[in-house]
């Protein structure tokens, strides 16, 4: 994924990033400087947040807030009113992005949406210990931060399927959903592999919501999670069906295959985050471990896309030293 750093080559990336048309330009340019079929989007996971506080009413920010209670009636209602409204400028300019390349390019559109779960932790100030507590046992009924917990994934779900649907509509013929937050800083592993049903319930339903509505709709599913992870949580990500599987840089793909059905592509997972270091993570190991992801992927013959973990961060000054690493990874898919 490219998409954000062609984007910051612009000479005003704010200005784009609210103008459908030219963003759809830029998911095309991006696509075919990186030769692939396939038209990403932005990876700006703060807009579904933006948008859902827009439509409640509420005063995001700087982002940094956080329910304190469950929303109130008036507040939901005011959502529901909302909710088939116009969303706020980047979501509106992301799904006009999708048409735009839909209409102008022989490219496949995809969208993007962040996962139900991840949205829920951005809502609560402290998101951790109503999972934990609904693992050992306490409901809603008996627990005010499960509570709350419980009404954020709701709205939060309801927010990404409205999201996709329009997507959809535009004209995306497959959808990226970035749950990052579905780890093990968030679900116990130890209480999972205790038989807890945590992980099910608030990961993995909503998704399951979500898996249907592409199905319904032709659409596939590109499932990505760059968080800690535990060989249960990706066996249970590869039970989604996702079209592709896209994995942190922690996991171990050649590895992790033996739990991920042939139907599903590895894509990844280079460590994008250290990009932007010259010093952390060279372009000589960038060309070393693009070329061993790709041989052991040959060798044991699972369908596999080299890229990086997540779509390549922009580090102002570092412009040059993540490009560089970039067409490293190029040339050892041209080899």
């Amino acid at each position: 994924m490219g998409t954000d750093i062609v984007l910051n080559e612009h000479p005003d990336p704010e200005a784009i990033r609210v103008d459908g048309q030219k963003l759809g330009e830029v998911m095309i340019e991006a696509a075919r400087r990186y030769r692939t079929p396939l038209a990403l989007p932005q990876m700006n996971l703060t807009l579904e947040k933006e948008a859902l506080l827009a439509l409640m009413g509420l005063d995001g920010g700087t982002g940094e807030f956080h329910f304190s209670a469950p929303p109130s009636a008036e507040v939901l209602a005011r959502f529901e009113a909302g909710l088939k409204g116009r969303l706020t400028p980047g979501c509106e300019a992301n799904i006009e992005a999708i048409a735009h390349v839909a209409r102008s390019s022989d490219l496949v559109p995809l969208g993007m949406c962040i996962g139900p779960f991840s949205l829920m932790t951005k809502l609560l100030a402290d998101p951790i210990m109503p999972v934990t507590l609904a693992g050992m046992g306490n409901s809603a009924a008996d627990n005010e931060e499960v509570a709350l917990m419980e009404a954020a994934l709701d709205v939060s779900t309801r927010l990404v399927l409205e999201i996709i649907e329009r997507q959809i509509k535009a004209g995306a013929k497959m959808i990226v959903i970035a749950e990052p937050a579905a780890n093990k800083v968030f679900f116990s592993p130890k209480l999972i592999r205790r038989g807890s049903d945590i992980f099910e319930r608030f990961a993995l339903a909503p998704n399951r919501k979500i898996a249907q509505l592409l199905k319904d709709n032709g659409v596939e599913l590109f499932f990505h999670c760059c968080g800690e992870l535990i060989d249960e949580m990706v066996t249970a990500f590869a039970s989604l069906d996702p079209a592709i599987l896209s994995l942190g840089s922690s996991r171990v793909l050649w590895q992790d295959a033996a739990l991920v059905p042939k139907t599903t592509i590895l894509y990844g997972n280079l460590p994008s985050k250290k990009f932007y270091s010259p010093t952390l993570f060279t372009r000589s190991q960038v060309s070393d471990s693009s070329r061993e992801l790709i041989a052991r992927m040959r060798e044991i013959g699972h369908p596999f896309i080299l890229g990086t973990e997540c779509d390549v961060l922009h580090v102002p000054g570092c412009e040059c030293t993540i490009k560089g690493k970039l067409d490293a990874i190029m040339e050892a898919v041209a080899v």
